[in-house]
């Protein structure tokens, strides 16, 4: 038997190639579940900080700061008003009794010079609190803005309820005094009085039975109207009147 010849087909080279059908269509969307091959991962969402915590302890802390400062506050609130209870301090009291000019003379070269002599009373009225007058004083007696005499107070203690007389010797120096000794001469005439000011400023400490406070300075502001300026005479003090405060 003769054997049978097996015919394939033999495709056309000269045949257009056959189209391969996508597997999606161009004009269409991918699928619902995406690409099957490749995996899209959704972008981290980013957290919100945890601000809750921060803004809490901060609150915390300024709450804790407060109630520190109230504590303090009361404590030294009860200090001073056990105090107040213990000793009842009261403010000391100042006066001008006596205005002394001992020297007033224009020199040759117009220059002025002056010398007072100044007797100050000072009252402790406290009965469980003493007064330490101490060094670095200051006194002066000015017209206007000019300086006239410059001094200084004593040092010495003030005990409780005492009275203290204090006299005070000052001195002082104008260049070109022609015309203050001018305008003083017209205030006298016009006026028949001379208003002063005498400024004292004193540093002072405070004795609270046994214990003995930081220093502190005593500030004496005093207007005193006196009726002439004579040298080698006793001035009559018009009136006085002092205010005073204490500093740091």
């Amino acid at each position: 038997m003769s054997e049978q010849q097996k015919i394939y087909p033999v495709s056309d080279p000269e045949a257009p190639p056959h189209p391969t059908a996508p597997l999606v269509p161009r004009d269409s969307s991918r699928s619902e579940h995406g690409d099957p091959t490749k995996t899209q991962q959704a972008p981290p969402l980013d957290r919100p900080r945890n601000k809750k915590g921060s803004r809490s302890c901060w609150c915390k802390c300024v709450c804790y700061m407060l109630l520190v400062i109230f504590l303090l506050i009361v404590i030294v609130g009860a200090i001073v008003g056990i105090l107040y209870l213990v000793f009842r301090p009261k403010v000391p009291d100042y006066n001008i009794d006596r205005l002394q000019l001992t020297r007033f003379q224009l020199n040759q070269d117009l220059s002025l010079s002056t010398a007072f002599n100044v007797t100050i009373t000072a009252k402790n009225p406290n009965e469980k609190i003493g007064i330490y007058y101490e060094d670095g004083s200051r006194i002066s007696v000015l017209y206007m803005q000019t300086s006239l005499s410059n001094g200084s107070l004593p040092k010495f203690y003030q005990g409780h309820e005492n009275t203290t007389v204090i006299n005070v010797e000052m001195t002082g120096f104008n260049q070109n005094a022609t015309s203050l000794m001018n305008i003083l001469q017209e205030q006298q005439r016009l006026t028949g009085i001379i208003p002063l000011r005498i400024r004292v400023t004193q540093p002072v400490r405070i004795k609270l039975g046994k214990l003995k406070l930081m220093e502190v300075r005593v500030l004496v502001r005093c207007g005193v109207s006196v009726d002439s300026l004579a040298a080698n005479s006793v001035i009559r003090v018009k009136n006085s009147n002092c205010k005073y405060k204490f500093t740091l």
